[in-house]
């Protein structure tokens, strides 16, 4: 898909056309040579592809002004399993809907911090409480995670991190702030104003920025790190209580090594109907949770390690996020949720993680799936399945 990259930015009328191989740092860099206000709502990592980044729903810092990515898609080229070009009028609506599941400064709040031992919990209580439903404009991720104490010799604490974007100046942002999450104590020089295009730099690689990286930094594809890693997802839509976080302190100090990152959502996002577009997951939900876990040791007893702590953390978890179903995000593939053999039984396994991923537009999925693609020529161990592939010969002919 890498040779598929062209990408065309119209700013009179407000479109891009962007091909499913070019790189979320690609497209900024197109809009930013046409721009200096205009953005486009996705990811955080620029070498991440557009087309993957869509088709999971795609969500960034300016999630809670302009909702998802494939809120903001017009239309689409696909080929399909019998080899057609087809654009949204040639596809049809059902198929356009269904390939979603599959000014001029900012003020970017610097990396705020706060210990247990500096009333963490608290924060982490006025957090969920504000981030939200405070001003559309600002995005505050908190990011939770074990660390050595450094008041108490030997021990370990957890430290709580707020990163955020907010659509506006830096004294506008600390008015709001200061007013509604005080426990921040956020100043002026906690806040840096720049462009759309460096804030993504930043985001992503902030001592990059100070030493002087330029927009096309984020035309960069190539990775020069590998890092082993374990991602799981939540939706959460009660406050976690002041009681239940600090047990889960307590099971994250025990295991050591796997940490948290909160993404609020709230306005745009509750505006959006859940049957608009396959990701399901708007209004009544405060906040994504991500659990992650992190490694470079290659043995792989460090590995089952890791891996056993994420699934451990996440078991705990379970009476503080949603249920009915519990609930996950497309992109953060993890296996353990089910896989699909394609078998008989693979409507079955297959609903096991598509209601998880999409709730009640499950079954649409799978009734546009059967329709456009009979033969499930294209899946993978997560793919949306048909009708058909769960029947045999003989299953036809009675």
């Amino acid at each position: 898909m890498f040779n598929l990259r062209t990408i065309n930015v119209d700013i009179q009328k407000e479109v891009a056309y962007v091909q499913t191989g070019a790189t979320l740092g690609e497209l900024y860099y197109a809009i930013s040579q046409k721009s200096k206000v205009h953005a486009f709502p996705a990811g955080v990592c620029p070498t991440v592809g557009v087309g993957g980044h869509i088709g999971c729903g795609g969500y960034g810092t300016l999630i809670r002004k302009y909702g998802l990515s494939i809120d903001n898609i017009v239309d689409a080229e696909i080929v399909d399993a019998k080899g057609r070009l087809l654009n949204r009028k040639s596809m049809g609506e059902d198929l356009f809907w269904a390939i979603g599941g599959g000014s001029a400064s900012f003020g970017v709040v610097l990396s705020y911090t706060k210990t247990l031992e500096e009333n963490a919990t608290d924060f982490v209580v006025q957090w969920q409480q504000v981030a939200p439903t405070i001003d559309i404009r600002l995005f505050m991720r908190l990011l939770l995670q074990p660390i050595a104490s450094t008041t108490v010799k030997g021990t370990t604490t957890i430290k709580a991190s707020v990163v955020a974007v907010f659509l506006g100046s830096a004294a506008e942002l600390l008015g709001i702030v200061g007013k509604e999450f005080p426990l921040l104590g956020l100043k002026k020089e906690d806040c840096l104003e720049m462009s759309w295009i460096n804030s993504v730099i930043w985001y992503n690689d902030a001592e990059a920025l100070k030493a002087g990286a330029k927009p096309e930094s984020v035309l960069d594809r190539h990775l020069n790190w590998v890092r082993s890693g374990k991602r799981k997802s939540d939706y959460v839509q009660k406050p976690i209580s002041k009681d239940a976080l600090e047990l889960i302190w307590k099971k994250m100090i025990e295991l050591g090594n796997v940490g948290f990152v909160f993404n609020p959502y709230g306005g745009k996002m509750a505006e959006v109907l859940p049957e608009a577009t396959p990701i399901p997951y708007r209004a009544g939900n405060l906040f994504k949770l991500q659990l992650s876990a992190s490694w470079k040791d290659p043995a792989p007893n460090a590995t089952l390690e890791y891996l056993n702590q994420a699934n451990h953390l996440y078991s705990f978890m379970e009476p503080y996020v949603a249920k009915n179903p519990r609930s996950a995000y497309l992109c953060y593939r993890d296996v353990d949720i089910g896989t699909n053999s394609f078998g008989k039984a693979s409507y079955e396994e297959g609903k096991v993680y598509g209601v998880k991923f999409f709730n009640n537009n499950f079954d649409r999925l799978v009734k546009i799936k059967t329709a456009v693609d009979p033969d499930n020529f294209f899946r993978n161990e997560q793919s949306i399945i048909n009708y058909y592939s769960a029947l045999t010969v003989n299953d036809w002919i009675c």
